[in-house]
């Protein structure tokens, strides 16, 4: 087990997070996945989401730094269209985050006492149990997930999702935009933030 989680430590050293605001419209997300896969760039977590700006979205983008370049990734996608600004998170202070929802075996005394001690441990919470199964929730940084996931493997993992990383500047690092749509006063054209 601790050879796992030091191989798994090495992997996660190397990963670089990058975060774009993008137009929010339809085939935005084809057109950067298209980037990636032309490049041959292996993406190792993506998520999309609305800002709080209903033409504006955010993708956190998860590469690893020993099979691609992040500033090379940083330059290909901020040529796009739909891409207002790129910034490469991982240089500097930054908090993240991954969701998972693990569904475990629970179908005796001793599994969900271990099931109950080992979430006392973590940041997660039985959010969903039944005769034979229990569904955890866990919202915390990827390697402790990982390391939760290590644990909870004696049990039995029936299923696993999770969401991928999603990442923001710690303090007044804000990675904002003016961008307004075609529709708006800016006529579409990319005026950064702080």
């Amino acid at each position: 087990m601790y050879q796992e989680r030091q191989l798994l430590k090495e992997d996660q050293s190397n990963l670089q997070i990058l975060v774009a605001l993008v137009e929010n419209k339809p085939g935005v997300l084809n057109r950067v996945v298209s980037l990636f896969r032309r490049r041959n760039f292996n993406i190792d977590s993506l998520t999309v989401g609305r800002t709080h700006k209903p033409n504006v979205s955010r993708m956190t983008i998860v590469v690893d730094a020993n099979r691609a370049d992040a500033q090379l990734i940083k330059a290909n996608l901020f040529k796009m269209v739909n891409v207002i600004d790129v910034k490469l998170l991982s240089n500097e202070p930054h908090v993240s985050r991954d969701l998972a929802l693990i569904k475990v075996r629970a179908n005796s005394a001793d599994t969900r006492n271990a099931l109950t001690t080992i979430c006392e441990r973590y940041p997660a919470r039985i959010i969903d149990i039944g005769p034979e199964v229990a569904i955890l929730e866990i919202a915390a940084r990827e390697e402790i997930i990982e390391d939760l996931i290590v644990e909870l493997g004696p049990l039995g993992i029936v299923e696993m999702i999770r969401t991928g990383i999603v990442a923001m500047g710690r303090g007044t690092r804000v990675h904002d935009t003016q961008f307004q749509s075609s529709n708006g006063s800016n006529g579409g054209s990319r005026t950064n933030g702080q």
